[in-house]
């Protein structure tokens, strides 16, 4: 009796060190973070204002992965409405022949893509394995 009393009290004392273990969903983001690292991306959790219009309502905090950009280069900025469907603020389509060919390979789960005269920007929701990843590396260094 003696002995069940103290495993019951045993569990009750480490059950809460459960709750800090990592999920399944959790680790798999650590993992795909650290391999943007190992490819010279960063990355940082950046809350968001999307526009009403998009077809599906993105997070609050979303993912951001960047890297920087030559100098002298312009700045736009463009969403992803649907699958493959890259519009700007006021919902015109791209018509940039070059940005939207490399627009047009990333995973489906990227919201926004947005370019500065410092830095290119992608905003993504990590749903992704390491070939997305790398996708996303890609371009991100072809828009450079």
């Amino acid at each position: 009796m003696t002995l069940w009393i103290v495993l019951l009290l045993l569990l009750a004392v480490l059950s809460p060190l459960v709750w800090l273990v990592p999920s399944k969903g959790q680790r798999g983001r650590m993992e795909l973070r650290l391999e943007a690292r190992r490819m010279g991306l960063a990355m940082q959790l950046s809350r968001q204002d999307w526009p009403h219009w998009l077809a599906q309502e993105p997070p609050h905090s979303c993912a951001q992965y960047h890297r920087p950009r030559l100098r002298g280069r312009e700045a736009w900025c463009y969403w992803q409405n649907e699958p493959g469907i890259w519009l700007n603020q006021w919902r015109e389509p791209c018509e940039d022949e070059a940005v939207l060919a490399h627009l047009a390979g990333l995973p489906k789960d990227v919201y926004k893509v947005e370019a500065s005269s410092q830095m290119i920007a992608l905003y993504w929701g990590e749903r992704g394995t390491v070939d997305d990843l790398q996708r996303i590396a890609a371009t991100l260094k072809a828009l450079a």
